[in-house]
């Protein structure tokens, strides 16, 4: 129980700091507020969600191998699928939010060259998508949790 319960708070730790950076980039991603250094800031934070990403993920992987509950009952239950989803679309809009930053950032390095309105509010919308598919993992998480749709 002891290692269950560390890994479900290193679980939820790297939630919650994955949604610190996330809401982070939504409100630094503003093109009235496009400068050198919002740009370099948003490659710093594009860093920290990648790491907390995979924190996520391993705290995750970690908590379904090392669960009171079996491995292969938790793999059975379509809530897990659900959040794994979830997850997985997050990660996905997540991959073009950080292609996005990473060309600001060259752009940047080479010619000095900030990115245009367009280009901050479509990746702000994609980071915006991305936070709001996130608030539909707890409530996935709290009905497994509470044996609501389980196999």
């Amino acid at each position: 129980m002891l290692l269950e319960s560390i890994l479900a708070y290193c679980h939820i730790l790297a939630f919650l700091s994955l949604t610190v950076f996330i809401a982070s980039q939504a409100a630094l991603c503003r093109s009235d507020w496009a400068n050198a250094a919002a740009i370099r800031r948003l490659a710093v934070l594009d860093r920290w969600v990648t790491i907390f990403a995979a924190a996520v993920l391993l705290s995750g992987l970690a908590r379904v191998q090392f669960s009171v509950k079996s491995a292969q009952w938790l793999w059975g239950q379509p809530l897990l699928h659900i959040k794994i989803t979830l997850f997985a679309i997050m990660v996905g809009l997540g991959i073009f939010v950080h292609r996005d930053i990473r060309r600001w950032q060259r752009n940047l390095d080479a010619a000095g060259i900030l990115p245009d309105a367009a280009a901050l509010n479509r990746t702000r919308r994609l980071v915006m998508v991305e936070a709001h598919v996130m608030t539909l993992i707890p409530i996935a998480a709290v009905m497994l949790a509470r044996g609501v749709w389980v196999r």
